[in-house]
């Protein structure tokens, strides 16, 4: 139950997503598979939002990239309360609690890209209705910046804690609601610090970018749950540093 749970916020969020998450315009008409998206012809307009609803976009989005990273921790904890003979209302209630924490760190997250976002609109940096970097300068910085990141001991310290669901619940669960709550929020937290710098590339190649959208929700998933997920993770930083030359030089 609890799979088909995470698996149905999933897959509301996608939806939502790929309607255009309230902004008026599908999201498949804000995607472009090119590499280099600054190159792309400008698409005159505003598709600036409210605030509100900018933020509102950025989490639902984020909830459908990064719940699927956090499913093990979920389960694993729902698994380990049902073995303790935990009843069936508490054990769904300690895992919702749980998967909120988590989502409201993803939360403070969107605040910061909305706010990011409000600022590059402005400055004529992101398309007004693509959402996708137009400068090349804005571009290699970002691509630059996470790729320094993946080899950080910041990225090696979060990532080892989001892959690792067994050592992080020995290590941080506590009883109760409250501290299903707290470790959700916890996880969460290393989650951004291990991922963030990666969102922060859908403004390179567009907010609403189904295909940077699905590229790099892959790369999470591979990144923490593959055994390789390490040595993926520092290969794409390398890849990342690359492009980004790239990018100034096209």
């Amino acid at each position: 139950m609890l799979s088909l749970g995470m698996a149905a916020v999933v897959g509301l969020a996608a939806v939502y997503v790929w309607d255009g998450a309230g902004m008026g315009m599908p999201a498949w008409d804000m995607t472009t598979a090119s590499l280099f998206p600054h190159r792309q012809r400008n698409v005159p307009g505003d598709m600036g939002g409210s605030w509100w609803l900018v933020i509102s976009m950025w989490w639902v989005m984020m909830i459908a990239m990064m719940t699927p990273g956090a499913a093990p921790l979920v389960l694993l904890h729902g698994r380990v309360l049902m073995r303790a003979g935990t009843p069936a209302p508490r054990v769904a209630a300690s895992s919702a609690l749980l998967l909120a924490g988590y989502l409201l760190a993803w939360l403070g997250f969107s605040v910061l890209a909305a706010a990011l976002q409000k600022a590059l609109q402005p400055a004529g940096l992101l398309s007004g209705m693509m959402w996708w970097s137009r400068s090349a300068g804005l571009s290699a910085t970002l691509l630059v910046a996470a790729g320094l990141y993946q080899w950080s001991p910041w990225k090696r310290t979060c990532l080892s804690q989001c892959r690792n669901p067994v050592m992080f619940l020995t290590a941080h669960g506590r009883a109760g609601l409250w501290g299903a709550f707290v470790l959700g929020v916890r996880h969460g937290a290393y989650c951004v610090g291990c991922c963030g710098m990666l969102m922060a590339l859908l403004f390179v190649g567009g907010v609403m970018n189904v295909v940077w959208i699905a590229a790099l929700t892959v790369l999470v998933l591979c990144e923490k749950l593959m055994p390789q997920g390490a040595w993926i993770g520092r290969a794409t930083g390398a890849v990342l540093m690359v492009w980004a030359a790239a990018t100034l030089w096209v």
